[in-house]
């Protein structure tokens, strides 16, 4: 795709992402936004709170946001695309709405989304493509012309997402003592959710036993996994485990917990575990607390080597990887015809989410997909 360097008929690329609060005082009214509807009360927001205030009430999503700004900007500067990238959150400043609002009044009318999830799920996708339809629904009232929006295809299997996340590994491994590092295993965590999110996650033809979102991480778990064999000639035995579950305890979640499998994996005689955020783009509070704090607590309570490996972040494979994706989608908008870039088994994922992918929890609009009111 380096020669087609036109985003025709795409005027702009909206970074939409989660957002976090960036000092104490923003963590509780973050927290409300993030659970407006559900009638948790203030006191237990401010329980939950505790894993912000544990790092000065700032979650480091923000700044990776920034960073990858800067990251596709530069990007996209050196090689000539002429695409302005603006950010909105979901769930804190800036917020969609007021992103959206702002490219309107800068006279920007195809709008193509790049969400903070590489994966097919209601949270990582179709909650997104809900918030959009508010959005739109909000600036409808005001009067003011629609754009038309488009999601980029999710990107967990695109090689500028992939490579960076097995050089992580690499170097994770290359830090464990001479030892253990040849007998080290590798667990590849993501977001639990409830199994019945799994289950119908991704187009429906696909649903039932974890659905995409289980077979997605599996394929990018395996790619990693054997790129490494290939490149240090040790096979390292793997696992898909989990973090961050956070509903009520009678609702089956995915598993097994990371903590619960260090355990196991102890006790089975691993003598190392390299721990690989596979589900997350950044190193937001999930990974921090999680992984950094919770996670790496229980290895040393086990006395179990471990290290963590980093997310992909604003790495410049992964900007040069957004570039491929934007010039894919606006060629195929153009007609013509063009091979996605992907790795694994399960080959490119949809351009547009059709009806019944991820469904809601609700019936509830959303944007940029088969089903959208704002076609």
């Amino acid at each position: 795709m380096s020669d087609a360097l036109d985003p025709t008929p795409y005027d702009a690329l909206l970074l939409l992402s989660f957002g976090g609060p960036e000092g104490p005082d923003d963590v509780v009214p973050f927290l409300e936004n993030v659970t407006r509807g559900r009638g948790i009360p203030k006191e237990r927001l401010k329980e939950v709170g505790q894993h912000y205030f544990l790092f000065g009430g700032v979650s480091p999503i923000n700044d990776q946001n920034r960073a990858l700004l800067d990251a596709l900007r530069k990007d996209f500067a050196e090689h000539g695309l002429d695409l302005p990238v603006y950010w909105g959150n979901r769930n804190w400043a800036p917020y969609l709405t007021d992103t959206l609002r702002e490219m309107v009044t800068d006279g920007h009318r195809r709008i193509l989304v790049l969400a903070t999830s590489a994966y097919a799920s209601y949270s990582g996708c179709r909650q997104y493509r809900e918030n959009l339809a508010d959005s739109l629904a909000a600036l409808e009232a005001e009067g003011l012309e629609l754009p038309r929006i488009d999601k980029l295809r999710h990107y967990f299997n695109h090689p500028g997402f992939v490579r960076p996340m097995i050089d992580g590994v690499l170097k994770s491994l290359s830090e464990l003592p001479e030892d253990v590092r040849d007998g080290a295993h590798l667990a590849f965590t993501t977001h639990s959710i409830p199994n019945a999110a799994a289950d119908t996650s991704g187009p429906t033809e696909g649903h039932g036993d974890g659905g995409a979102y289980v077979k997605e991480h599996r394929d990018v778990a395996r790619l990693i996994a054997d790129a490494v064999r290939e490149e240090t000639g040790v096979e390292h035995p793997w696992q898909l485990v989990y973090q961050s579950r956070s509903g009520a305890p009678h609702i089956p979640w995915l598993e097994p917990d990371i903590c619960d499998h260090l355990e196991e994996r102890h006790g089975a005689g691993a003598p190392a575990v390299v721990m690989v955020p596979i589900g997350f783009v950044s190193d937001h509070m999930e990974v921090l607390y999680d992984l950094d704090t919770e996670a790496e607590a229980k290895a040393a309570e086990l006395g179990l080597p471990v290290r963590r490996s980093a997310t992909v972040g604003a790495d410049p494979r992964f900007a040069a990887a957004i570039r491929d994706l934007v010039l894919e989608r606006a060629v195929k908008e153009s007609g013509t015809p063009v091979t996605p870039c992907a790795l694994g088994t399960l080959g490119a994922s949809h351009d547009l989410c059709p009806v019944g992918c991820c469904p809601a929890r609700a019936p509830k609009p959303a944007a940029a997909g088969a089903d959208s009111p704002y076609a």
